[in-house]
């Protein structure tokens, strides 16, 4: 006789007379508890991507943002030499030094360019014969940025090589 045979003639299958009321609410609690573990590592893991993709997005503004800040580095640097309108200059330097610090409060720090040039952080753009030792950053001809620790631009850098020794 199957045990579909079984169930229709009201004989009951050897599994269901094994589990009494107790195995049942047992096997229940244990579900009930690895669902809501399975839950609460979902809600961890699903705000965890949300700051994620806030902490991307952000980065990916402020990227969008640097040629501006590159440009009111070139405006003031060309005012200064011009020795044009001071109060221009006071008021471009309050306008660029205002927006610096709003991207600074989110998360924007710029890549220190001092000692030798690091290849993930520095961009080296020319090498120049120097005094100094190998891969000295000898000047920054672009700063580089970061986002809350992601790297949005590297530092475009000359570096140092070795002086050529006169030949004898």
């Amino acid at each position: 006789m199957t045990d579909d045979e079984k169930m229709i003639e009201g004989e009951p299958k050897e599994e269901v007379l094994q589990e009494g009321p107790a195995d049942m609410q047992a096997e229940m609690k244990e579900k009930m508890l690895r669902l809501a573990a399975e839950f609460d590592n979902y809600k961890k893991r699903t705000r965890k991507e949300v700051e994620e993709a806030g902490i991307i997005g952000k980065a990916n503004l402020i990227k969008d943002m640097l040629p501006v800040v590159d440009e009111f580095e070139l405006a003031i640097l060309a005012m200064d030499k011009a020795a044009g309108d001071k109060e221009m200059l006071k008021g471009i330097k309050m306008l660029y030094s205002n927006f610096m610090d709003t991207l600074k409060r989110n998360g924007l720090s710029e890549i220190s360019c001092e000692g030798r040039s690091d290849p993930f952080r520095h961009e080296t753009v020319m090498v120049m014969p120097s005094k100094e030792k190998e891969g000295t950053i000898l000047e920054v001809v672009k700063k580089g940025y970061e986002v809350n620790g992601r790297m949005i631009r590297h530092a475009s850098v000359i570096v140092a090589k070795p002086e050529e020794q006169e030949k004898k």
